[in-house]
């Protein structure tokens, strides 16, 4: 028989942590273009920046946190969007009944 000696040289292992994307959005595209075409009183720009806030709080691990900037970003790109998108029918109204 022949006997085998235990090796000398120690067993390592590699562990990968995989984050999975749950897929909770931070709205930072959408905030970017109301902040640059859609800026209605400023309400882009703050949604760009609780989306940004909702990215670090992703890019931590703070789902909850993330959830929460998010949904107020969501919110005032709703708001930047119909703001805009009201005064810009409010002025073609406007200036087709003063050009009669």
């Amino acid at each position: 028989m022949i006997k085998e000696e235990p090796s000398s040289v120690p067993v390592t292992s590699t562990v990968i942590n995989i984050h999975s994307d749950t897929g909770q959005p931070d709205y930072v595209t959408w905030s970017l273009f109301n902040s640059i075409y859609m800026n209605f009183f400023c309400l882009g720009f703050a949604a760009y920046v609780f989306s940004v806030k909702s990215r670090d709080r992703k890019m931590v691990g703070d789902m909850n946190g993330a959830q929460a900037f998010a949904v107020t970003a969501k919110r005032l790109n709703i708001i930047a969007v119909a703001g805009t998108i009201l005064v810009a029918i409010i002025i073609i109204i406007v200036r087709s009944v003063a050009s009669r």
